[in-house]
């Protein structure tokens, strides 16, 4: 039996980083972010020979350990399966299990498409399908923030879990005690086509570690930086002008939001912007975009731009040149999907 699960990564349009706690908490956060066709995926195989298994077959990785209640946290690439794992064990099964646990993701880590918490979330639904476990979108959503936040101690914030586990174009709410409150948006189909049409990913070929950058921002809002909590205010103010543009169609707005949200973005912490970046932001403004984002914390990773009506061709001829590539794909209405076979 092989049991496989796959949960989407995001584009996160606007109001991120306003779900990192202790902004969050003070002042309640604001994001909108869609799921699109890029995905993490893991699969289960049950043993018979009291060993757990785990593989990252892209990396080349391969991690085998005697199945017991609760595997070591080591700092090594495993980690987050092994805090999974341990998790698993101590609030449903509270007995070892022996299975091989193979995962692989569409887009690399680092890429500021929330890869690490939607691989979380692909993990959990692949355990949830194999236990039976009585497990909901929120409930898996916020176990996986619960794993990664407080067991494993990642900085981050708490969208991209969200995101994963319920898919298509949300609007979500972030308040203090971790509450959550995800509203899903109705986008007509020809809305949808046009934006997928008009926003240009791009791949700079360069990762980041987002908790450096994320931890940088706590720092900010805990020391009362005005500068910074100002700029995340904004950053929360776009998440409510770029749903209006969605729901109304004025699409060619956005470019215009994206554009007033990039001095912002970066007034947030320092290393979110980079020269790469600079350089990528300006080439494709002279080329005919209106406005881009970085996707994510920053610092490496994707990043995308709004291109009014048939502009992207010359924008992504242009981008080209820098290093990176254009990234095909298009948004997605479901999230995490699980299955099994026999």
């Amino acid at each position: 039996m092989i049991i496989r699960s796959k949960a989407p990564f995001r584009l996160g349009l606007a109001g991120g980083g306003t779900d990192v706690s202790p902004y969050s908490d003070v002042y309640g956060g604001c994001i909108l972010n869609a799921t699109v066709s890029l995905y993490a995926h893991a699969n289960i195989q049950p043993r018979e020979d009291g060993k757990i298994i785990f593989q990252l077959p892209e990396k080349g990785e391969k991690y085998v350990f005697d199945a017991v209640e609760q595997l070591p946290i080591t700092g090594d690439k495993a980690d987050l399966m092994k805090g999974i794992y341990n998790r698993i064990v101590k609030d449903y099964v509270h007995q070892p299990l022996s299975f091989t646990l193979t995962c692989s993701m569409d887009v690399p880590f680092g890429s500021g498409l929330g890869t690490s918490s939607t691989l979380a979330v692909a993990i959990l639904g692949a355990y949830s399908e194999w236990l039976k476990l009585p497990l909901g979108e929120y409930d898996l959503a916020y176990l996986a923030y619960q794993i990664e936040r407080i067991d494993l101690k990642q900085a981050g914030g708490k969208q991209d879990q969200y995101a994963a586990a319920f898919g298509g174009f949300n609007f979500m709410e972030f308040y203090e005690n971790d509450r959550v409150i995800v509203n899903p948006l109705r986008v007509r189909s020809e809305v949808l086509n046009e934006l997928s049409n008009n926003l240009l990913l791009y791949y700079t070929n360069s990762s980041r570690n987002s908790g450096d950058i994320i931890e940088k921002q706590q720092k900010n809002v805990k020391d009362k930086k005005a500068s910074s909590i100002d700029a995340m205010h904004k950053i929360k103010e776009q998440a409510y002008e770029i749903k209006e543009a969605i729901l109304k169609g004025n699409l060619d707005d956005i470019g215009n939001i994206l554009h007033a949200g990039w001095t912002h973005k970066r007034n947030m912490a320092e290393g979110i912007t980079t020269p790469l970046f600079e350089e990528l932001y300006n080439t494709a403004i002279s080329a005919g975009s209106t406005g881009g984002k970085i996707s994510g914390a920053g610092g490496g990773g994707y990043v995308f731009f709004y291109c009014p009506n048939n502009t992207r061709f010359e924008v992504a001829k242009a981008l080209e040149k820098l290093g990176g590539w254009v990234q095909p794909y298009f948004f997605t209405k479901k999230g995490l999907e699980t299955w099994r076979i026999k």
